[in-house]
């Protein structure tokens, strides 16, 4: 089950385990269930003293297995192996519930431990999903501080009648009390933001109260993380607002050509980019996303960036590094089954879909990389492609046509998504050449179309492109004195993540020269 090196790795974590727990399995007779015993097994072994091992549970779900410390009411089980991506969230909770203290905020820790409930969660994940262990770490955290807490984590793969009986298209899925909570990626201060409903309120009041910065900085993408880095290294008041820290880089799985970076993925580089920029003296607000931008001369004074939870934070520079999201094919049906057959990450829902058709929307670079993934795991993908040629690398569309389950249409235009109510059961398109309405059975729809900058909200305060990208110069200024950009959100040429980091960057120390040349 873990090999030698594995055992020591985790060996060594374990010796972090200060109170005694134990583990309650539930097992049949089946192959899993053997392969939990196992590693249940050597778990138990490398830390035996403090940890025990029992297999007469009786829970319904087999195979399963809860972490109990002893004298405490906490409740989490896992549901399958916790295994691939998922092994970090196991280790993670064996020290948690063997009392070695989480890496998070105090104030954060005391807000999970003060609610009040009956909170019953269920999370449905897959192995393959990089987005899935924020939620399974964060939700097995707040079982482990508060008893009031229940989470089983359940790997969609160990439980296939279950997940096709609750219509789980998309992971991670998360059921609170039996009711659909979210889906996707949630960080463990948004969970618990939306169980404690004064949260908001008091974090607006704590942003409010903040003393204006000298650079402050909207967006936490690779971008935002280079330019706070680059700005605290010059010694003034630095401050970054982020929606999310990573950014859309968490969402991405490999990460190959950021030099001197062989190989990593999405979501480790995301956590490396918050290690570094909390290295410096930078006051970070995470899952705060901007509403308004209001440049100095429209206020007569300070730059203003108002808050979605009404806050405002004041700055002499500001540096816009947003990003960008997914672009969506906004055609009837999309929003009405997003996470029901509409998706938007072939790593992460791609094993939902197992031995069903699907179609990939999209002929480009992530389009055709997406269809060669999914390949390997579905019936059949179709590529739908909006143009007469696809504009994937040669070597993509090479290894594409190789594949002997997928077709490529070409000049098709998507007009609808097509469903019964509950799930997508197929999609609706145009033969662009001959105007011939069409129809495609189809399980699951992979949108793959590529971006749209993230600025919405700054209509009227900068000058955007026709595109909606942020106009800025060489040096990141933008048409506000004072106000930068970076990045994805920008009319920069290339949209990578070194690109990117490069701007951020720049824009830095623009910010640093326009406050020493403007001083008094």
């Amino acid at each position: 089950m873990l090999d030698d090196n594995l055992k020591t790795q985790l060996a060594t974590y374990l010796e972090r385990v200060t109170q005694p727990f134990e583990m309650v399995a539930s097992l049949d007779d089946g192959d899993t269930s053997r392969e939990m015993r196992e590693l249940l097994t050597t778990i138990q072994s490398l830390r035996s003293d403090k940890i025990t091992l029992r297999t007469d549970g009786q829970d319904a779900r087999k195979p399963s297995f809860t972490l109990q410390r002893i004298g405490s009411d906490s409740s989490l089980r896992f549901a399958g192996l916790p295994l691939g991506h998922e092994f970090t969230s196991l280790v993670l909770a064996l020290l948690w519930t063997g009392g070695h203290p989480p890496k998070v905020e105090q104030d954060l820790i005391e807000q999970v431990q003060q609610l009040d409930g009956d909170f019953n969660f269920e999370v449905y994940m897959s192995l393959s999903c990089h987005n899935c262990p924020d939620v399974v770490q964060a939700l097995s955290l707040m079982a482990i501080l508060n008893p009031k807490i229940k989470t089983t984590v359940i790997e969609g793969g160990a439980f296939e009648k279950e997940v096709t009986e609750r219509e789980v298209m998309a992971v991670p899925m998360v059921y609170l009390n039996g009711a659909v909570f979210g889906a996707g990626r949630m960080e463990l201060a948004e969970i618990v933001a939306k169980l404690d409903t004064g949260a908001a309120k008091r974090e607006a009041a704590k942003l409010d109260a903040k003393q204006a910065f000298d650079v402050l900085i909207v967006g936490g993408g690779p971008a935002g993380a280079a330019a706070a880095v680059y700005a605290a290294r010059k010694g003034i008041r630095t401050g970054l607002a982020a929606e999310r820290l990573g950014g859309q880089v968490n969402d991405t799985l490999d990460i190959d050509n950021y030099i001197s970076i062989s190989h990593t993925e999405g979501p480790q580089f995301a956590a490396a980019l918050e290690r570094h920029v909390r290295d410096y003296e930078v006051d970070v607000m995470n899952l705060q996303r901007a509403k308004a931008l209001r440049p100095a001369a429209a206020v007569g004074g300070l730059i203003e960036v108002e808050m979605d939870n009404g806050a405002v934070l004041k700055a002499k520079t500001v540096i816009l590094s947003t990003g960008a999201r997914w672009r969506n094919m906004n055609v009837p049906g999309e929003d009405q089954y997003r996470t029901k057959g509409v998706a938007y990450c072939p790593h992460c829902d791609g094993p939902l879909y197992k031995g069903k058709r699907v179609a990939v929307i999209g002929g480009g670079n992530s389009g055709v990389e997406a269809a060669i993934d999914l390949a390997g795991l579905v019936e059949h993908v179709t590529v739908f492609e909006f143009m007469p040629q696809m504009k994937a690398d040669a070597v993509l569309q090479k290894k594409l046509a190789s594949l002997p389950n997928v077709e490529v249409i070409l000049n098709a235009q998507t007009t609808e998504v097509l469903g019964d109510g509950s799930k997508v059961t197929g999609l609706a398109y145009k033969d662009r050449a001959t105007d011939e309405a069409k129809q495609v059975e189809l399980a699951g729809i992979f949108v793959q179309i590529g971006l749209l900058p993230n600025t919405d909200w700054l209509k009227g305060a900068v000058e955007l492109s026709k595109f909606g990208e942020i106009v800025i110069d060489a040096k990141g200024q933008t048409s506000a004195p004072g106000v930068f950009a970076a990045g994805d959100c920008t009319t920069v040429p290339y949209k990578q993540i070194v690109i990117a980091a490069g701007a951020g960057a720049t824009a830095a120390l623009s910010a640093f020269d326009h406050l020493i040349r403007t001083s008094a």
